[in-house]
């Protein structure tokens, strides 16, 4: 009787016990943050990060400091060959794919009279061709269980547009579009597919910015301030909790575009 309460009390604290989630990016900032998040929740982690990137062994001690799992791969996305070793690796070792978080992305900002044709497939192929990749080698799995969570990290930039990223904001663009319609294919399915469109999230990359620019940024935020990795992380376990959501961006931009 005691352990079956005990059981009990573990699924309630811990929702996506028993769960598990690919998080590409998770080295740094949003992908970090949401593979944690995922991991206190209960789920088994597996983290993807660049096969240069050293910060993902932070983000291991973190996860199991807390006593979560997670397991790590050394994986380019833009290469189909290497997300179908991700997805036969997490099977070979946790036995199925649950959520898939679409997040590793790149960009290569210059406006679009210096933009290279390498410049742009380099940013296509990662952020779009990439989910292609990942979600392409998942799909199956999660159809054949009846259940799947995708949840792909757009940008408010692929909605409202950005000087010097026609590159960037043509790969989030195309994660909406990308979102929609695999939701109508897989909605009777138990695979549920969103988005979520973060705003100017405080990570690596917005720090580097000027100080003149963060701040004109934020004067235009209508909560007056940048947004933080886990508050997207929020939004992906809200998304994974809401089965009756599907095909649908969820911004999380502090009202910056409505």
């Amino acid at each position: 009787m005691t352990n079956t309460l005990t059981q009990e009390k573990l699924i309630v604290e811990k929702p996506l016990t028993g769960k598990v989630a690919i998080v590409t990016g998770a080295s740094r900032g949003i992908g970090a943050a949401i593979a944690k998040a995922l991991a206190a929740q209960g789920a088994q982690i597996v983290a993807t990060h660049q096969p240069t990137t050293q910060t993902i062994h932070q983000v291991v001690k973190e996860i199991e400091e807390a006593g979560g799992v997670v397991h790590t791969v050394a994986v380019d996305i833009a290469i189909p060959e290497d997300t179908q070793r991700l997805v036969e690796e997490t099977i070979e070792r946790f036995g199925k794919v649950d959520i898939l978080v679409n997040n590793a992305g790149i960009t290569k900002d210059r406006s679009f009279r210096k933009l290279s044709r390498e410049d742009w497939d380099n940013v296509i192929d990662v952020n779009l061709s990439g989910t292609f990749n990942t979600t392409k080698h998942v799909i199956e799995h999660m159809i054949a269980q009846n259940y799947g969570r995708i949840i792909n990290i757009s940008s408010i930039v692929g909605q409202a547009g950005a000087f010097g990223q026609t590159n960037y904001s043509a790969s989030k663009a195309g994660l909406i579009g990308f979102t929609k319609s695999l939701a109508l294919e897989t909605a009777s399915k138990g695979v549920t597919v969103n988005a979520i469109c973060p705003g100017y999230i405080e990570t690596e990359m917005v720090a580097e910015m000027p100080d003149d620019v963060k701040e004109s940024i934020v004067s235009k935020v209508p909560i007056r301030r940048l947004g933080q990795p886990d508050e997207i992380a929020e939004a992906v376990l809200y998304l994974i909790s809401a089965s009756f959501v599907t095909g649908q961006q969820l911004n999380v931009n502090g009202g910056l575009y409505m």
